[in-house]
């Protein structure tokens, strides 16, 4: 009782392995991604903290004001606009 082995045919087995090919480079690409994001993200946090840490050597240096960042003139913050911050 020899059983004759049955398989695909040779055209439906390239197809199969070309279309798993592509699913596995996508899948790939997708945890590329990912990587990428969490990259991007953990350099924006950083870029944050620099840009939290410079605001307040700013605020050491010249008090509370407010600083355009298109020329870099100072305002001072009046009392009265204090007062509204810390109310919202």
């Amino acid at each position: 009782m020899n059983k004759k082995t049955k398989k695909i045919t040779d055209k439906e087995l390239e197809d199969l392995q070309a279309k798993i090919s592509i699913l596995t480079d996508l899948q790939y690409k997708v945890g590329s991604s990912e990587i990428e994001k969490n990259n991007l993200l953990q350099s924006y946090s950083v870029a944050k903290l620099n840009l939290r840490d410079m605001q307040v050597e700013l605020k050491d240096k010249y008090g509370h004001v407010s600083i355009n960042v298109t020329d870099g003139i100072l305002t001072e913050i009046k009392e009265a606009d204090e007062q509204t911050d810390k109310k919202n």
